[in-house]
């Protein structure tokens, strides 16, 4: 019943490839997320992947195809490894080093007491915002989605943290469809393509 967010929105993103959105604040990039993982539904046209109408998917399949790191990091009281297998239980230990090691989060697991077996307290307060934000893409690399969305995932950590995680991504996003939403042009610029929102449109692409 209120305003129209979103105007002619139309953006293709080819399997494989990593396409960046960026904009001001309220240009409407995490609407296009929230679009995405149907946690909104859209008044008009469609939302396609593989050239199937999202809301003829399961719930199931769609998210279970799709993994997300969000600015708001949320860990589970509970060790290191229980909240990277938290996404898929069956995930064997060289899978989950693997994905440390992807998000650039084994450096500092490796040197701490117990590792893996570390504790990181309630909502991860016993870890800084940067090994947070890291162990969320390791969490989300473990899923192996076929689509990895970011959503301004490295803006609440400092410049070197951030250099490292975009180094991370660059192989995390390797031959996967990613989406990554950001406010900075610099933290995107190797994407295949940026597009640019401004009050709910896309005005350069």
């Amino acid at each position: 019943d209120g305003d129209q967010v979103l105007h002619g929105l139309s953006i293709d993103v080819p399997a494989g490839e990593t396409h960046a959105i960026v904009g001001a604040t309220g240009a409407g990039k995490s609407t296009v997320v929230k679009l995405l993982l149907r946690l909104y539904e859209p008044t008009g046209g469609t939302i396609t992947i593989d050239d199937q109408p999202i809301d003829r998917l399961t719930f199931r399949s769609l998210r279970g195809a799709t993994g997300l790191v969000a600015q708001d990091v949320f860990l589970f009281h509970g060790t290191i490894r229980e909240n990277l297998s938290f996404a898929r239980p069956d995930a064997t230990e060289e899978e989950i080093r693997l994905a440390a090691e992807l998000a650039g989060a084994s450096e500092f697991i490796d040197v701490m007491p117990n590792g893996y077996d570390t504790l990181v307290g309630e909502r991860g307060q016993k870890l800084s915002g940067g090994q947070r934000q890291r162990l969320t893409i390791a969490r989300a690399i473990v899923r192996d989605p076929a689509i990895l969305i970011l959503d301004e995932a490295t803006s609440a950590v400092d410049n070197e943290t951030e250099a490292a995680i975009q180094r991370s991504m660059a192989k995390v996003s390797a031959d996967r469809t990613t989406i990554v939403i950001a406010h900075r042009l610099s933290t995107v610029r190797h994407a295949h393509r940026i597009h640019v929102m401004e009050a709910g449109q896309v005005i350069e692409s």
